[in-house]
């Protein structure tokens, strides 16, 4: 069981490790540039190729830039919780920190926690930025649900960061957190729609995208936006895989 340090301790230990955390991230900016930059990048190129802009049957009448716009949103949150994650944890395994430091004060569930905390907050200026970008310069829809995308990025978010920890959990050096990563991220992006929107795939393949995380966020983020809460099947689906990769992250963490 993770023993945490204690109640007194606990509120500056967590605030300074959440510090040098965002520190390490800024200094190894590879899930900020993937996460932010990419995305952002590709909303600035789709915005601007004359294809995106016409209206598409397959796409329910959307043009290929509005159906893209929640591709490149989960695109944020799947990069930051899997190319940003898990290499620290890896990390700090491999050089003895997690074992060093679970005999201090502070016990290294604090760090977790840290992780998580800072990442979850990249994401959400990721997010800000992506959308910010495509109301005010690309003339994207302002969501007509706010509550519902919030809802809907959040428990995205909750999933893949469980994820990203769970990969973290187990990757026993930072040469298998590459394979981890790959294995996990480029089938998620895959079945989230970037290359073949989801409506447009063969049925077999939207059947499995239906019950990815990312297939899911896609779907509750695009109801959002046009105003429509989202059914109970995409929700259900991200809530599983955070509770899923939560407890197996808790139950097969390696401290050494």
């Amino acid at each position: 069981m993770i023993s945490l340090a204690g109640p007194r301790q606990m509120p500056g230990a967590f605030a300074q490790l959440a510090l040098n955390e965002a520190r390490l991230a800024w200094r190894s900016p590879r899930g900020l540039v993937i996460g932010i930059g990419f995305p952002v990048g590709m909303l600035v190129l789709f915005g601007e190729l004359p294809r995106y802009k016409q209206h598409v049957a397959s796409l329910g009448g959307l043009t290929r830039f509005d159906a893209e716009v929640p591709v490149l949103a989960t695109l944020v949150v799947a990069a930051l919780a899997l190319l940003s994650l898990p290499a620290p944890l890896a990390t700090y395994r491999e050089q003895g920190i997690l074992r060093r430091m679970a005999v201090t004060p502070v016990r290294p569930g604090l760090l977790l926690a840290a992780q998580v905390a800072v990442n979850a907050a990249l994401t959400v200026i990721g997010l800000v930025i992506l959308f910010s970008a495509g109301v005010a310069g690309f003339g994207v829809a302002a969501p007509k649900d706010p509550g519902a995308l919030v809802l809907s990025l959040t428990l995205c978010t909750s999933a893949l960061l469980a994820l990203g920890l769970f990969i973290g959990a187990v990757a026993p050096t930072v040469g298998s957190v590459v394979v981890f990563e790959a294995a996990s991220f480029f089938p998620l992006i895959f079945f989230a729609g970037l290359w073949i929107p989801i409506p447009e795939m063969p049925g077999a393949l939207q059947g499995v995208a239906n019950y990815t995380a990312l297939g899911a966020a896609v779907q509750a983020t695009q109801d959002s936006m046009q105003g429509t809460f989202p059914p109970a099947r995409p929700l259900l689906v991200m809530a599983a895989w955070a509770a899923a990769f939560t407890l197996a992250a808790w139950r097969f963490f390696r401290w050494e």
